[in-house]
């Protein structure tokens, strides 16, 4: 099997949740202790905060190169960057790593072919939503992308850095939030993206109704696929 490789810590909650995913999802399928390895490189996540809000992506793609070059040298075969946000460079950093990198977009991409579905709602950090790197990627595949109302981004993406990345879960938050996932399928959304690996924290189908793209586990699970493969 191959050896993956995270670049993690963006939040330490989302990467605790892809390995763990990696790991249980293996031993459920197979029943043994046979999993592929994992190398995780957790980052300084003030570092990536600060580039976000500054615009200083090239900054952050840079460093994410020499991330995945360490697992790559320490023995990873192929990589995940366990975030949506930083795949808004997710090109360069792949042009610029010398092994493959799988990528979170294609992956959820590929199961909203499979449901079927022309239009999908976004949820994630305010540069995720307001950037036009997901919908350019959906839209190669005729996917259309909707995202939440102004003041509904700005208080996603307050929840997102101030309570989910802390490891804090309030009701409140969740009834706000599934007030936001019931207004996207109002306006049309088949199904909605979780597009921050820690929104699965706050949401569920349980609890909207409506069919949800968890990126995390759909990314966890396309690098398990990946390990696997002869």
């Amino acid at each position: 099997m191959k050896a993956i490789g995270i670049l993690g810590g963006l939040s330490p909650e989302s990467t605790s949740h892809y390995y763990e995913h990696i790991i249980r999802t293996y031993f459920e399928r197979f029943g043994d202790y046979n999993y592929p390895e994992v190398l995780i490189y957790s980052v300084n996540f003030q570092k990536y905060v600060e580039w976000q809000e500054s615009g200083k992506w090239s900054a952050a793609a840079e460093d994410m190169i020499k991330i995945f070059s360490a697992l790559h040298n320490a023995g990873a075969d192929f990589g995940i960057l366990a975030t949506n946000t930083m795949h808004k460079v997710f090109e360069t950093v792949q042009t610029g790593t010398p092994m493959p990198l799988i990528s979170i977009m294609d992956a959820t991409g590929k199961q909203i072919e499979v449901a079927g579905y022309k239009t999908v709602g976004l949820l994630g950090t305010i540069f995720t939503m307001r950037e036009s790197f997901y919908k350019n990627d959906l839209g190669k595949r005729g996917i259309d992308v909707i995202v939440p109302k102004d003041d509904e981004q700005e208080y996603i993406n307050r929840v997102i850095y101030e309570e989910l990345t802390r490891g804090e879960v309030k009701k409140e938050s969740r009834a706000r939030f599934i007030e936001i996932v019931t207004n996207l399928n109002g306006e049309g959304a088949e199904g909605v993206i979780l597009g921050c690996t820690e929104i699965p924290m706050i949401i569920s189908e349980d609890d909207c109704g409506v069919t949800l793209f968890n990126t995390t586990k759909i990314h966890a699970e396309a690098a398990l696929e990946y390990a696997l493969k002869e």
